[in-house]
């Protein structure tokens, strides 16, 4: 899958989760979004799991540390 097309996505679930249009970069971090806590946390990762039909280990989530670390992974388990 394209960065482009990942991206594009993210933008639509990030949209939902927080309903504010958020300008994602790679270096996008969950302290750069406002109310991105705990809680949005996990629907943002089920939003994706869904989205894109991929899952999500305990581990792949805390290697991740920003937007552009998210789309790599995604990518890498998407055709």
């Amino acid at each position: 899958m394209q960065e482009a097309e990942v991206y594009l996505k993210l933008r639509k679930i990030f949209l939902d989760a927080f309903d504010q249009d958020i300008d994602l970069k790679s270096t996008t971090t969950a302290q750069d979004v406002d109310g991105w806590d705990s809680f949005a946390h996990i629907n943002l990762i089920l939003a994706i799991e869904q989205e894109f039909r991929i899952r999500f280990t305990t581990a792949d989530v805390e290697q991740m540390h920003s937007v552009g670390d998210l789309v790599a992974f995604i990518q890498q388990h998407t055709l």
